[in-house]
């Protein structure tokens, strides 16, 4: 695994110094070395200006541009960088509601903080190696959030508003 991750390189984004050293040693063990580390969501923009970057891990709750804001720009703002980018949400508040914001915000994949290296692993593995596709709806861009398909589906359109997107295409 360590020398499909030597490539990456990553965008760790995280207010707390102590927090982005433990995330740092972690993906040090998976051998990803190409890791520059800012405090928050506003440095993160800036840095995915001067440089590609593979993947984002962000923390959630950061002042003054937090993790959800963060995705939101990057998924959303006419000037993103990389609209596609994968990003990691990682939040010691892992709330039901946490987590519906961050996906709805276009996150990736989501971790809940302690983070063990086992877990922020498996999901850059994820990411990486099974990324799903990407959806334009009205008012949301980014990975699919949908996790599986329903048992009995038969038929392509899967949103409510794909039967008005088919009489469309038929037309």
């Amino acid at each position: 695994m360590s020398s499909a991750f030597q490539a990456l390189q990553i965008l760790l984004i995280d207010d707390n110094q102590h927090m982005r050293a433990i995330t740092s040693t972690i993906l040090g063990s998976a051998g990803i070395r190409r890791i520059r580390e800012v405090n928050d969501g506003s440095e993160a923009l800036q840095a995915l200006r001067e440089q590609p970057i593979d993947l984002a891990i962000v923390d959630f709750n950061m002042f003054p541009l937090d993790g959800v804001e963060f995705t939101r720009l990057v998924r959303n703002s006419p000037d993103s960088a990389n609209p596609y980018l994968p990003i990691i949400m990682m939040t010691g508040h892992s709330e039901r509601t946490r987590v519906t914001e961050a996906r709805d915000a276009g996150v990736t994949e989501f971790v809940a903080k302690p983070i063990t290296a086992k877990a922020i692993l498996s999901r850059i593995q994820a990411v990486i190696f099974h990324p799903r596709p990407f959806v334009k709806s009205g008012d949301y861009f980014g990975p699919c959030r949908r996790r599986t398909t329903g048992f009995g589906y038969k038929g392509p359109w899967r949103r409510s508003t794909d039967e008005a997107n088919q009489s469309e295409s038929v037309a």
